[in-house]
């Protein structure tokens, strides 16, 4: 079904989808929660008020249509002027992330051009030349421990090329490159063990101890890192039997990577990622107490990428040639980030997200216990596709959804396991997740083929997170 449907470019798909949200804001009735600021942990959120909700008469005029028509204590629905600005507006309001990713292909750049990044896999690949099974199954581990223990995400793209790279090398497409660290920084994300990003900021704001509720969420990391790393390496058992099998198309195939000529492992190599890790600490440790964000963190990874380029005796030119290429590298991955907060920008300016989050949100005080819990997971994975933030979206429904868990007779951290499943997991699947969408550009591998990929696993880890949401309800998790 899905090799029949033909899907435009991610720049092309991202601009209809907030032609459609704009249009959207002429049908949906507009709205809006009253907010207030909340400390959580070393940062202030804004967050949405419970049950101040108010619908906004729209203001409709011919003038509106085209440029926009304000009018005070009215909604103006989008304007074609609206829909346009949404673009250069998203990539505005993303300019920390954009910025962030470019600094970090920055430094990886220098990283890469000393020869450690590709010294090193090939290292791995040389230890696991008759085992792809083995160093899929450490990867995994290695990086879905990364994003559920510190919710890494971004800061994985710059490695795509790398594990395209690793998966070429064992005789894999590039599906299964990408998917090597996506889905298992995804696997990390959702089972957020200590993932200050979403688990932490949600269970500051719904007041319940922080790092509450670990065991089940380490047994849940378990159960789904298992059934990730078995159909990986499923696909990757029909790729050996048959290459025919790979979702891609034929002449969608890895092309050699000069940047990834072949270096041995030495001393050198060895220093800068020493050096690299324990600054890498320090800026994660600096994130979760020091309050740092992308600024900082991006000031953090460009420290690395000159520690590496001395320790690695890169000249002056060499360095800022590898920093460029590096940043060059990221330009689509980067670009698809703001285009995809241009949607958001739309159901703001439109003042129809509350409204989404509102009626939806609405209808589960009248369900069953498990029922409920189970409509609080379809309706954050729904959500997701207009707030693909972890952080945003914590702040906009944990406030929300923590009453109507008390209401219902619902453990808050029940309520905030449902937000992280449902806010982890879509991130795989839609095009409005910044993240996604600027590996796949990166990958040269479009949106249709991951779907073909991605969706039996989505499933999967959806009918799992249901299972243990109900295990949840009926233990008072």
């Amino acid at each position: 079904m899905l090799g029949k449907i033909k899907i435009p470019h991610v720049f092309a798909l991202l601009t209809i989808i907030i032609l459609v949200a704009s249009v959207f804001s002429y049908i949906i009735p507009s709205g809006s929660y009253e907010r207030k600021e909340v400390q959580v942990g070393q940062m202030t959120r804004t967050v949405v008020v419970p049950n101040s909700f108010q619908e906004i008469p729209k203001h409709y005029s011919l003038k509106g249509i085209f440029v926009g028509d304000e009018v005070e204590g009215k909604a103006t629905p989008v304007s074609i002027f609206g829909f346009l600005k949404a673009i250069p507006k998203g990539l505005e309001e993303s300019a920390d992330i954009i910025f962030f990713v470019f600094l970090i292909g920055g430094a990886f750049g220098m990283i890469k051009r000393t020869g450690t990044i590709t010294a090193v896999i090939q290292a791995l690949i040389n230890r696991f030349s008759n085992s792809g099974t083995a160093l899929t199954v450490v990867l995994m581990l290695a990086i879905s421990a990364a994003g559920s223990t510190l919710g890494m995400g971004e800061e994985f793209i710059p490695l795509v090329p790398v594990f395209l790279y690793v998966s070429h090398k064992l005789g894999y497409d590039k599906l299964y490159g990408l998917a090597l660290v996506f889905v298992s920084a995804e696997i990390g994300f959702a089972s957020a063990t200590t993932n200050p990003f979403n688990v932490q900021i949600a269970q500051g704001i719904a007041e319940v101890p922080l790092g509450s509720g670990m065991g089940f969420r380490l047994i849940f990391y378990a159960v789904i890192l298992i059934t990730a790393i078995l159909y990986m390496l499923r696909y990757g058992k029909k790729l050996k039997e048959d290459f025919s099998n790979s979702y891609l198309e034929p002449d969608n195939v890895y092309k050699e990577d000069d940047s990834l000529a072949q270096f041995d492992l030495t001393s050198k190599h060895i220093q800068i990622v020493v050096v690299s890790a324990i600054l890498f600490v320090g800026i994660l440790w600096a994130v979760q107490t020091q309050g740092w964000w992308m600024a900082e963190m991006g000031a953090g990874f460009l420290l690395i990428g000159m520690v590496a380029a001395i320790i690695g005796r890169l000249t002056l030119n060499e360095a800022t040639k590898a920093f460029i290429l590096g940043m060059e590298e990221m330009l689509v991955g980067a670009l698809v980030i703001g285009f995809a907060k241009g949607i958001q920008v739309a159901l703001v300016e439109g003042q129809i997200m509350d409204s989404v989050i509102y009626y939806t949100s609405g209808t589960l005080q009248y369900l069953p216990k498990i029922v409920a819990a189970e409509g609080m997971l379809v309706f954050q994975t729904i959500l997701n596709f207009f707030i693909p933030s972890g952080s945003g979206q914590a702040a906009t429904t944990i406030p929300i959804m923590v009453p109507l868990a008390d209401l219902l007779g619902i453990t808050r951290n029940t309520a905030i396991f449902a937000f992280t499943c449902g806010d982890g997991f879509a991130n795989s699947i839609i095009p409005t997740s910044g993240i996604l969408m600027a590996m796949l550009g990166i990958a040269g591998i479009p949106y249709k083929d991951w779907l073909k990929f991605i969706l039996p696993l989505f499933g999967w880890l959806m009918a799992i997170s249901a299972v243990f949401l109900a295990i949840a309800v009926l233990i008072e998790y």
